[in-house]
């Protein structure tokens, strides 16, 4: 009989079962559609930091589980032996005028207050090397705390580390001890149900993966778009936010301009042909914020949902707070993250 039973295995579900198997707790996690079928399983994996200003409780949550993302990945490959793409390789991103380039200058030295000696944030003079967004000012926002994995990898790797702790990872199962509900935009889409308004929903992306190798790279965010290039020797771009859709599964147009807009801000990346394209739908909270505590529906079962966006970047601090709360405990999950902010 499994000590803590969670149902979903997207990045949320399965961070949280192995921070439980490392505190010595037996775990079966259950998902009628696999490991990373949904949102989870996608192309892109930006580890990027909120800007570093007006500090909160999310930013400092998600500050937090990004400094403990490289331990937290080489653990998980120490026990498994598959790697999930993790490299904290920063990100540049071009400042498009004057009145960005005094708020970038301004951010350095808020960065220097709340990251302290743990990551940077400077603005730079743009080389005009090919691994460059074009920058109107002449200048760079160069950050070290941006980090990248790949997502599809990483779940691969967190089922490997799971099966060789001795976690069970089934299609249907019993639900015995303690009972986590990790189910992404389903799960939001059931509280909303129960209640008298929208407390989540899904928010469509598509990604594209390309064929061009800068593994060691930082990645770029330019134009709203994500350009990150992947250990594997393959460069990833996204993604759209869509509220309305028909087809949650298919890419299409929108995904071609995103393709195109990073082609024009990357010139290097004109002729790279496109290996996949994905789409898929993340589940995002009413707050934006992750839900985490109690269920607000089911009776002494837990809840960890509704990571939009910074689900991975989330996820081992996630694993840390959920795990301490079901088996310890100890509550230390910030009150904006709470379901009552949401519900």
């Amino acid at each position: 009989m499994a000590d803590v039973t969670i149902r979903g295995a997207g990045i949320f579900g399965l961070s949280v079962a192995w921070a439980c198997l490392q505190k010595g707790a037996s775990v079966r996690v259950i998902d009628p559609h696999g490991p990373g079928a949904g949102a989870s399983g996608g192309v892109v994996g930006a580890l990027a930091p909120h800007v570093p200003e007006n500090w909160n409780a999310k930013k400092r949550f998600q500050f937090e589980s990004l400094l403990m993302a490289e331990t937290f990945w080489a653990e998980v490959k120490q026990a498994g032996g598959l790697s999930s793409g993790y490299g904290r390789t920063g990100r540049l991103q071009p400042i498009a005028d004057d009145h960005i380039l005094s708020l970038a200058h301004a951010r350095e030295t808020t960065a220097k207050e709340l990251w302290q000696d743990h990551a940077t944030w400077s603005v730079i003079p743009a080389t005009g090397t090919a691994w460059e967004p074009h920058s109107p000012t002449g200048f760079l926002i160069h950050d070290t705390l941006t980090a990248r994995m790949h997502p599809r990898q990483a779940c691969a790797a967190l089922v490997a580390a799971l099966h060789a702790m001795g976690a069970e990872i089934t299609t249907d199962g019993p639900e015995t001890g303690h009972v986590l509900h990790a189910t992404g935009t389903a799960g939001l889409e059931d509280l909303t149900r129960h209640h008298t308004r929208t407390v989540g929903n899904g928010v469509k992306g598509q990604g594209a993966v390309l064929d061009y190798a800068m593994p060691d790279a930082p990645q770029l965010f330019a134009d709203t778009i994500h350009i990150v290039p992947h250990a594997d020797g393959t460069t990833a771009i996204g993604s759209t936010s869509e509220r309305d859709y028909d087809a949650p599964d298919t890419t299409d147009a929108q995904l071609d301009e995103v393709i195109a807009r990073a082609r024009r801000a990357v010139p290097v990346l004109a002729d790279a042909p496109v290996l996949s394209r994905w789409a898929g739908v993340r589940p995002r909270s009413r707050s934006r914020a992750p839900m985490l505590g109690a269920h607000p529906l089911y009776p002494g079962h837990f809840i960890a949902n509704g990571g939009f966006k910074i689900g991975f970047g989330m996820a081992p601090k996630v694993g840390k707070v959920m795990a301490d709360l079901m088996l310890d405990g100890a509550d230390h999950i910030p009150p904006d993250f709470r379901p009552e902010a949401s519900y």
